[in-house]
């Protein structure tokens, strides 16, 4: 292909995927704004707005707002909204423009909401539009609790997922925010959650910057994400809502964060009656402030109002919070009487017929097949019956955690009778398949607890062996619901196929059955690392890196990062490599589809350093595309990669370019586990 066109077709898409979102100046607008009604504020409405239920003010006017509010996967907590997979199973479509999607239906969902409570004069906590999510952290433990709530353990995939559900949240339009976004939590923490009080990470700035922060930086240079919020751990000794490193040096400083910090839920509190960082919760208020955070997510700085009162803390000292504060209200159109392009949406928009189709088609995109050995897909029409077992019925594997309702959820069996027909009996003496419905819950993991072990629970692997007998006359199909690795090797052994579902969301018993029988046909990859067994792994507490995640592997994985089957089968040719001068590197690959059956690929590209670089990763993703081919059809995808996806990470955490041959791998996974990848080099 003509460079040229090469590079014209790259900028075209970077440019289809800009947004018209507020700008420097608008923001500069918004900001004077700001700094006139900071000169109105009495000193204790100053430090009221500094709090997470921001108080009404009647002079100058400024309504109450409370800051708190969740949606991972769909708006928490309000009542009825759609729901979505959780943030895992997202990340496994490896789609980005769906993501994307997804955010603004949330989004819509969530401005529809705040109309609605407004209108009846409610104004508290889940009624606001900053909303706490997505959460951006690297799940490189399996054991963690919330690692379902992430986008996995890839710093890059994480970046990308992150930074399209942010465009989706926040909009395009060029004046105001839809809902404020934010990336939590910042930074580093992925357990253990029953320490995350009095936590401490001791890092070097290699593994900050290479592993931990850059899935941060991304949401904020390319994504503008609006809010930040602290964790409640601290890096080498300071809490992270205390750490001018982190907030003022990092965030503000090298990455050009203008928005508004927030703090996770008491963690000023952790500052001194945990971490004893300081010794009263006066002298945290103001490390935190002098730190660079806006707002306390608590009533920890309560305590100031009467250090302000008796004049040992200036009202000044709170400008640069408070400014923060009113400048992202301002630019949600939240401060004084002004009219956002939302202001129309209400009940109408919640939880509509096109909002359940997408999350059906998220969900979908979700699936990824682990196993098959020529069981799937279903042919219903040869079908008797089939028996299926275990959660069929169960909602709760659906949604994952800070779940909203979506009024009807379509469970595993409701799904399978509606794809199978009246034609085919489940639980039926006669049935020609079995098919179990296992894995964990919500309960199983989650927010303040992790997980002891990564084992199945025992009787379902009892039920597994009980079908053994009748195997060769009565297949086996396992559908996975999780939201983390788990020990699946028996599970494996003892079933014909099996699908990973995740936590699907309110349409994933129907996105289940639809794959079973083939009008979905899987393309989810693993957004994190399936070992064969956990017993050996480093103490959760241990955040160093070498033998963590597919990109500092020790040891060979049950089922790598990036795996995943289809019911159809993909070959890579005409690999183009190009670009001299230390300039951006463009890559091509033709992709075609060389069975029977359409279906989406995942198109996954890596790069390996130069042997001697120092680079400790073994290859790390730098690209991926999903795209959906006919049987035969041929497509060309193209990537360009810039110097800094090249270079490594030294123990400064800067990065330099290596001399030598850098190895570039495209194909349907990671090199030496996918049969179906080409490669290529640059020379540098």
């Amino acid at each position: 292909m003509d460079r040229k066109l090469l590079f014209a077709a790259v900028a075209a898409a970077i440019a289809a995927n800009a947004i018209a979102m507020p700008d420097a100046a608008r923001r500069a607008e918004a900001r004077a704004q700001a700094e006139a009604i900071f000169e109105k504020l009495s000193p204790n409405d100053a430090v009221s707005l500094l709090m997470m239920d921001n108080i009404e003010i009647k002079d100058p006017h400024i309504q109450r707002h409370h800051w708190w509010n969740e949606g991972l996967h769909g708006v928490a907590r309000a009542g009825l909204a759609t729901m979505f997979p959780q943030a895992i199973g997202r990340a496994a479509t490896f789609d980005a423009a769906l993501e994307r999607k997804t955010g603004d239906v949330i989004s819509t969902e969530a401005r529809a909401k705040h109309n609605l409570f407004r209108a009846k004069g409610l104004r508290g906590i889940y009624t606001g539009l900053t909303y706490w999510s997505p959460n951006v952290n690297m799940f490189r433990d399996a054991r963690w609790g919330r690692g379902h709530e992430t986008f996995g353990e890839d710093p890059y995939l994480a970046g990308v997922m992150g930074t399209a559900f942010v465009k989706g949240l926040q909009g395009d339009d060029p004046k105001f925010i839809k809902i404020a976004a934010c990336a939590k939590h910042y930074a580093v923490h992925s357990g253990p959650e029953h320490l995350r009080h009095e936590f401490n990470v001791n890092l070097d700035k290699r593994d900050l910057y290479e592993y931990y922060l850059p899935a941060f930086k991304r949401l904020v240079e390319k994504g503008k994400v609006e809010q930040v919020m602290g964790a409640y751990s601290a890096v080498n000794g300071v809490p992270c809502c205390a750490s001018r490193f982190l907030l003022r040096d990092v965030l503000r400083g090298e990455w050009g964060f203008a928005g508004t910090v927030v703090s996770d839920v008491g963690a000023v509190n952790d500052v001194w009656a945990h971490h004893k960082y300081k010794q009263t919760n006066v002298e945290a208020c103001l490390a935190t402030i002098d730190g660079g955070l806006d707002i306390c997510s608590e009533g920890t700085y309560d305590c100031l109002r009467k250090e302000v009162r008796e004049g040992r803390v200036s009202k000044d000292r709170l400008r640069e919070p408070v400014l923060n504060i009113l400048t992202t209200r301002i630019l949600l159109g939240n401060v004084g009487d002004v009219q956002t392009p939302w202001d129309g949406l209400g009940e109408k928009d919640v939880a509509t017929r096109a909002s359940k189709r997408l999350a059906l088609r998220v969900a979908e995109e979700s699936m990824v097949l682990l196993k098959n050995d020529g069981v799937l897909p279903l042919d219903p029409a040869k079908l008797r019956g089939v028996r299926v077992w275990g959660r069929e019925d169960e909602v709760k594997p659906l949604v994952g955690n800070y779940e909203g309702s979506a009024g009807n959820y379509v469970t595993a069996r409701a799904g399978l009778a509606a794809e199978l027909g009246a034609g085919v009996a489940i639980e039926s003496d006669h049935a020609d398949v079995n098919i179990a419905i296992i894995g964990y819950t919500p309960s199983d993991e989650g927010e303040g607890h992790d997980k002891r072990d990564c084992h199945m629970h025992k009787n379902q692997i009892e039920e597994l062996k009980k079908w053994q007998n009748d195997r060769a006359r009565r297949p086996v199909v396992t559908v996975l619901y999780g939201g983390s690795p788990m020990e699946i090797k028996e599970v494996c052994e003892l079933s014909d196929a099996v699908l990973l579902a995740w936590y699907p969301g309110e349409q994933g018993g129907r996105a289940i059955a639809r794959t079973l029988v083939g009008k979905n046909n899987p393309a989810g990859r693993l957004p994190v690392t399936f070992m064969e067994n956990y017993d050996e792994e480093a103490d959760i507490k241990d955040y160093a890196l070498p033998g963590r995640t597919y990109l500092y592997a020790a040891k060979k994985p049950l089922f790598p990062f990036g795996y995943g089957l289809s019911y159809t089968t993909f070959a890579y040719d005409g690999l183009e490599v190009s670009g001299e001068n230390g300039g951006p590197v463009s890559i091509a690959v033709n992709v075609t589809n060389t069975g029977k059956v359409g279906g989406d690929e995942v198109v996954q590209l890596y790069v390996r350093s130069p042997e001697g670089s120092g680079d400790r990763r073994v290859h790390h993703l730098e690209g991926f595309r999903r795209l959906r081919l006919a049987p035969g059809e041929t497509k060309k995808v193209m990537f360009k990669l810039v110097k800094k996806q090249l270079a490594q990470f030294g123990e400064d955490g800067k990065q330099t370019l290596a001399k030598g041959e850098y190895a570039i791998f495209v194909g349907g996974g990671q090199p030496g586990f996918a049969e179906n990848v080409v490669s290529g080099k640059i020379v540098r």
